[in-house]
């Protein structure tokens, strides 16, 4: 575990929102279509990362949901029935979830009792990421995924 800071990132690529229950199905199957369409994206800056973003809290209809994105340079254009994503930067309590997508929970719960116990608070309301470089495990039975929780 550990805390890092991350630049600016724009996001282009595909929002799910689904009961909470569905998403450990419904995001991998979005980052499998987002790789079949990935030719459709300008500007990528690293197409082998995989870059999900969220906000921890339920605040509204519009920040509801996980949204299953590359990191580009710049908006050119974006393709039909992708969106757009500004990250700020942001300070981060990081670990590495390596397993099953169910399982995320538990590294989740570890991350935050380590935060907890290092005096680190959740900034509920932020952009929270999970990023990988390993687009061939998007199986959900074997993820290696790092989990970026926005701190204070």
């Amino acid at each position: 575990m550990r805390v890092t800071e991350l630049q600016e990132m724009k996001l282009v690529g595909l929002r799910v929102v689904c009961e909470g229950d569905q998403y450990v199905h419904e995001i991998p199957n979005a980052a499998n279509l987002l790789k079949s369409r990935l030719h459709e994206i300008k500007e990528v800056l690293n197409p082998v990362r995989l870059v999900g973003a969220f906000i921890a809290g339920d605040y509204s209809e519009a920040e509801d949901g996980y949204w299953v994105c590359v990191e580009v340079k710049d908006v050119v254009e974006i393709p039909e029935g992708m969106v757009f994503v500004m990250i700020p930067a942001q300070t981060y309590a990081v670990i590495r979830h390596t397993g099953p997508n169910h399982e995320i929970r538990h590294t989740y719960e570890t991350l935050h009792k380590w935060m907890r116990e290092n005096g680190y608070e959740r900034k509920l309301r932020a952009w929270h990421l999970e990023i990988t470089e390993k687009w061939d495990v998007l199986d959900a039975s074997n993820v290696e995924v790092d989990l970026y929780d926005t701190i204070q």
